[in-house]
């Protein structure tokens, strides 16, 4: 994370040099005196805001309030705000303290110079996950912070609380109940945690959240030169039809012959996954397994892309090869 320590004080000025020299895999931290910045901290937050992943204030709080005002939006976009008073006693998560790592950012500074970590968020201070640290940590989308807001506000409550998933999962809070069917959730749990692949889940009686796990890999094959557009829209149909959500993507993969076609790098790109490359020997051990095409034989050197490459990523195998104006798609589920 690339960090701004910002101080203005003498006394702060010397512990922004020592928070600076934190040495960390994870903070690069810039430090800035507001009596050396030519327009002062205001008019470096008006520009820097956006490109720094966290600040830090070496000042009273009510200060950094009054700063930052002006640009906050939202707990999903927001930077990291960490206080710390100029004497170095307390190292203060003021803002995102969960997806923005702020909690996390006042702790490291705490052990570093002597201070105390104050965290004020609910969930850290009962011993519990909150859902959005929770699903950070295991790569979970979330699709609606509303709902994630409201069953957290539940388990701070200690509110019986019911965990559907489609991998497995180790949620860390006492009050909670595994649910193997969502056709048959317990009408006395109070919400449900829902980690589906799926789109359309059925009715759910009870309020729930929906986190999307990254378990559906998909092996492409495709004619050369075709448009990105074309791609995202095979997957996005073939995903449709398969009653997936596209933010359960975890890979694509295709052939090495494949490996520079604009298109399937730009459809890697659109889906925010990696593109794996296999080679022909790769495929040519499992290719029998699967539906054959001498044409592709004869063009590429295997009998078949897309099944072969969905197998090699992972998982159970969902679709066998869809064809799309030129795309071949296949699908493979891990779990589920």
């Amino acid at each position: 994370m690339k960090i701004a320590c910002l101080s203005f004080t003498d006394k702060g000025f010397l512990l922004g040099e020592r928070i600076s020299a934190i040495n960390s895999t994870i903070y690069t931290i810039d430090h800035f005196a507001n009596s050396k910045l030519e327009s002062g901290v205001g008019s470096f937050l008006k520009k820097y805001w956006s490109l720094y992943d966290g600040f830090i204030f070496i000042s009273a709080t009510g200060i950094a309030i009054r700063m930052i005002n002006p640009y906050i939006e939202s707990k999903t976009k927001d930077p990291a705000i960490v206080v710390v008073d100029d004497m170095g006693k307390y190292s203060i998560s003021l803002l995102s303290g969960h997806l923005g790592g702020a909690n996390e950012m006042a702790k490291v500074i705490g052990e570093n110079i002597g201070a105390i970590s104050v965290i004020t968020t609910s969930s850290d201070n009962r011993g519990i996950d909150s859902l959005d640290i929770f699903a950070k940590r295991n790569n979970l989308h979330m699709e609606n912070m509303d709902s994630i807001t409201k069953i957290t506000a539940m388990m701070v409550n200690e509110k019986k609380i019911g965990l559907y998933s489609e991998i497995l999962q180790d949620l860390n809070y006492n009050h909670l109940e595994i649910v193997e069917d969502l056709n048959s959730i317990d009408r006395s749990l109070d919400g449900i945690i829902i980690i589906s692949s799926k789109v359309d889940l059925g009715t759910i009686p009870i309020p729930y959240t929906v986190l999307r796990p990254k378990n559906i890999n998909i092996g492409i094959g495709c004619r050369k030169g075709i448009e990105a557009e074309e791609i995202i829209k095979a997957i996005t149909v073939s995903l449709m039809n398969k009653n997936l959500s596209i933010n359960s993507v975890k890979a694509m993969g295709t052939i090495e012959v494949k490996k520079n076609e604009i298109g399937i790098i730009k459809a890697s790109e659109h889906f925010k996954c990696p593109l794996k490359i296999y080679s022909i020997e790769d495929i040519k051990e499992i290719e029998d397994m699967f539906q054959k095409s001498q044409f592709v034989k004869d063009t590429i050197g295997v009998y078949s892309v897309s099944e072969p490459c969905a197998y090699l990523l992972g998982g159970e195998l969902i679709t066998g090869k869809a064809r799309y104006n030129g795309v071949t798609i296949s699908i493979t589920r891990v779990g589920g």
